[in-house]
């Protein structure tokens, strides 16, 4: 497989522009939080990048901030019950300094719109696609009282816009390559909040993936609701296209020594195409996060998921007979819309059988507007729920324990990202495998690749020294 040199031309050899510096205590302040998934980090720094451009600065702390926007998520109820409560903190805040504007965009604008437009303290609501009219809508209210932008595109919306790396770390990066979802799993919100998928043109994927490594950065993450769905096509020419495994192959071959990520993979369409791509180069890192969120065929069924447990298991056992050292995480719900026990002990099976790195694990929390809502009662009480998810914590917290136990004495090529909370003369870094490793510093920087030899573990941990 070889890359499309179309898409390089006039890239490869260009100049690069240095990332612009993030604090500039001359300009007006713009405080930003952001809440939820990595689309959601990447989402704050093309914010950032546009309201550089219209002579913003990000500030540190909300006293110091002319202008507050709060990026939100609405996949869980709790996660917005977090924003609301920030918002009362800002209307302290405002209440000290009337000028100052406050705007809550991304998902949570788009699904509650009306009533965050009603909300006092809110001047500002803009949905995922309407962030290119952020100066406008800031001028706007400046003068004009409350504004609003919830319309979703049908078009890749940012494509041409270089994000401010808010991670001052200069490591790892994030790069969207496609926006919205096409899957309309019955639980989710995503769709009606981030709209249809589009794919991102590959030749500006690639432009900022080699800003990105002429900036030093050693990681790039590909981002998408469901990135094997990603497809471009020429509109010039049908018969060019690019898919997921081709994409990945040209990020990879920018730079051997810079590492390549992925997420999220969607079961029913990870092909083997993307199986042999990792394989073939090593600097795409073996880690694939699979989402099975039921074990249960006929749970997947009305989750609308277009898989079954058996397919489910097929897939895995694919993934690991062509990278056999490959890490799997997942997400699962316990308690979804008639789950009984025998469909929860069906996911506890799974969990025993595909033996999961790690996972991220919730009860299902009912999100007004979709099919589930509509078409499903919620009839797993919350006490059954929170004690099906306790269960199958402890289950993967062990199975975590037990795998990390098997990396003992190996030895593993991390690249540095920070220095421990606990301990600031130790450094983290991940493994290509993406597990988490504690060292001691011995001299060695942020940045850094460095060979380590595990000497011990917890379940999330591999507690290591340089070799």
């Amino acid at each position: 497989m070889k890359p499309n040199l179309k898409i390089f031309d006039g890239l490869k050899h260009q100049e690069f522009v240095s990332l612009r510096p993030l604090i500039d205590e001359t300009k007006a302040q713009v405080y930003i939080e952001t809440y939820g998934c990595q689309m959601n980090v990447n989402d704050s720094e093309v914010v950032l990048s546009i309201l550089q451009d219209a002579g913003y600065s990000l500030c540190d702390s909300i006293e110091k901030a002319d202008l507050i926007l709060v990026n939100t998520c609405s996949i869980r109820d709790n996660a917005e019950q977090r924003i609301h409560g920030r918002l009362d903190v800002f209307r302290i805040e405002k209440q000290k300094r009337p000028a100052l504007i406050i705007g809550v965009i991304g998902c949570m604008a788009e699904r509650m719109k009306e009533d965050l437009f009603n909300n006092r303290v809110v001047d500002i609501v803009a949905g995922p696609d309407a962030y290119r009219d952020l100066p406008r809508l800031v001028a706007a209210a400046k003068t004009g009282g409350k504004q609003i932008n919830t319309i979703l595109s049908h078009e890749e919306t940012y494509a041409d816009i270089n994000p401010v790396r808010m991670d001052r770390n200069g490591v790892s990066a994030y790069i969207s390559i496609m926006r919205g979802c096409n899957n309309v799993c019955s639980y989710c919100i995503v769709p009606y909040t981030r709209g249809a998928e589009r794919s991102r043109e590959p030749k500006s994927i690639i432009r900022e993936a080699e800003l990105l490594v002429a900036n030093g950065y050693k990681e790039i993450n590909l981002l998408g609701q469901n990135v094997d769905s990603y497809l471009w096509v020429n509109p010039d020419d049908p018969t060019d296209t690019v898919n997921f495994a081709r994409l990945l192959e040209m990020v990879a071959l920018i730079d051997p020594s810079v590492r390549v990520r992925f997420s999220t993979s969607h079961p029913k369409d990870m092909g083997n195409g993307v199986l042999y791509t990792m394989a073939m180069y090593g600097n795409i890192c073996p880690h694939i996060h699979l989402p099975v969120q039921s074990g249960s065929s006929p749970v997947l069924e009305r989750m609308n998921r277009k898989y079954t447990r058996e397919s489910y298991l097929e897939r895995v056992a694919m993934i690991r007979k062509i990278m056999p050292d490959c890490a799997i995480t997942t997400d699962v719900i316990v308690g979804f819309c008639g789950e009984t026990q025998q469909d929860y002990e069906l996911t506890l099976s799974l969990f025993e059988e595909v033996r999961y790195d790690g996972a991220y694990m919730f009860y299902y929390s009912e999100r007004p507007g979709t099919k589930a809502s509509r078409s499903f009662k919620d009839d797993v009480s919350l006490e059954v729920k929170t004690e099906r998810l306790n269960g199958i914590i402890a289950l993967q917290n062990g199975i975590s324990l037990e795998n990390n136990r098997k990396c003992i004495g190996k030895e593993y090529e991390v690249l540095i990202e920070g220095t421990s909370k606990r301990c600031e003369e130790e450094l983290v870094g991940r493994t290509p495998q993406n597990k988490t490793c504690v060292f001691p510093a011995k001299g060695h920087k942020i940045g850094e690749y460095v060979r380590v030899k595990v000497l011990s573990c917890t379940s999330a941990t591999l507690l290591s020294e340089i070799v």
